[in-house]
């Protein structure tokens, strides 16, 4: 079932919980967040990112029609949304393809050309019935890159949130307060506080980039405090390549099918913990 981001995102709000957003660049990683959003039967949202295409990983024209079939088929509401996209037509051809979510990135640019750039796409966007994701403040370098924490200068101010959802009409927005994408050296301090502040001053759900390897107890609380939406992928990947690196195979089918298991139950374990699952 093919749900936009604020359709599925208010499943969240009425029952205080995040849904997890997890990046699927193949197909085994897609059999694997979809198989484990059915078994627990909770909403999900897959996601491609527009660094991927840099990483050599997929082209967004080849992954995007089978997101969405694995979408229309799937068992339970899933959102197929455009993570980080930096180059506004490149988040305009996303939208042609059928994403029902996209969120444009214009943190690296200052305030006003990111308002002017988000207001754009949101309008964009209306045409296709999909949602916006937008982003002020900074979680660091992208999918894949970072290895700390973003500088707490560059976090998410709650008075330029509140002028910026306001002036965007986004559906949700990705805070900095602490956490970063890619591999933790030391375990990210979180600032909870300022998530409170923000989502006392908007309207509309918080993002948190940068999940993976958070604790259950940061998880939890981040939750508490109005994180709806988690992105998470650097362990779910991780999780696969563990299962397949001390092995040796024969045929190469063997290898992928050990890897989606992995990361089913990673996602599973995600899910149960974003979901308030016992």
């Amino acid at each position: 079932m093919l749900f936009n981001l604020k359709e599925i995102l208010k499943y969240a709000e009425e029952r205080g919980i995040a849904l997890g957003a997890f990046n699927t660049p193949n197909m085994t990683s897609l059999k694997a967040v979809i198989s484990a959003a059915e078994e627990l039967n909770q909403p999900v949202i897959i996601m491609h990112a527009e660094v991927h295409e840099e990483m050599g990983l997929c082209k967004m024209n080849e992954i995007a029609p089978l997101m969405l079939m694995f979408a229309k088929s799937a068992k339970v509401p899933v959102c197929v949304h455009l993570d980080h996209g930096v180059d506004m037509d490149y988040v305009k051809y996303g939208l042609e393809l059928g994403f029902r979510s996209v969120m444009y990135d214009g943190s690296e640019l200052d305030t006003e050309e990111n308002i002017r750039n988000t207001k754009i796409i949101v309008e964009e966007a209306k045409k296709y019935n999909a949602s916006v994701e937008g982003e002020i403040g900074s979680m660091g370098a992208r999918e894949g890159g970072a290895d700390k924490p973003a500088n707490a200068s560059v976090y998410t101010d709650p008075y330029d949130a509140a002028d910026f959802v306001a002036r965007t009409g986004v559906d949700a927005l990705a805070c900095a307060f602490g956490t970063a994408h890619g591999f933790y050296k030391n375990a990210p301090k979180l600032d909870f506080e300022r998530i409170s502040k923000i989502k006392d001053m908007i309207d509309v759900p918080i993002v948190m980039h940068g999940g993976s390897g958070v604790s259950d107890a940061d998880y939890c609380e981040v939750i508490k405090r109005g994180v709806r939406k988690i992105n998470y992928y650097t362990y779910m990947a991780k999780a696969g390549g563990e299962a397949v690196s001390n092995k040796t195979y024969s045929q190469f089918h063997d290898v992928l099918l050990d890897a989606e298991k992995a990361m089913r139950e990673n996602v599973k374990a995600a899910i149960r913990i974003f979901s308030m699952i016992n």
